[in-house]
């Protein structure tokens, strides 16, 4: 079983959609970015930091993409209930003439 940046990424990806392990994955790559102990070493100057930087930069691009996807079903959701009036959120009323 080889190991490649890209099967690693696929892992990453599939597990933090996962919404069981999500939270796990998020804390872990945090926990990643502050321990001191890491693929390459902090103190190599530029190179030390070249992994954090790829990690940090893989963790916010798969949270804002679980977020506008989020965003997007929600706008949809709420376009469905507008473009449906008859859907179980109206209310009937019965209108009475006051004089």
């Amino acid at each position: 079983m080889s190991f490649s940046a890209k099967s690693i990424y696929n892992w990453y990806r599939n597990a933090i959609r996962n919404p069981k392990y999500r939270w796990w994955i998020i804390l872990g790559t945090l926990g990643y970015l502050v321990s001191p102990i890491d693929i390459v070493p902090d103190f190599l100057p530029i190179i030390g930091q070249v992994d954090d930087l790829t990690v940090l930069t893989l963790l916010i691009s798969e949270v804002s993409q679980l977020l506008t996807e989020r965003v997007k079903t929600r706008k949809a959701q709420i376009n469905n209930d507008a473009a449906n009036p008859n859907s179980d959120n109206t209310v009937e009323v019965d209108a009475v003439s006051v004089k």
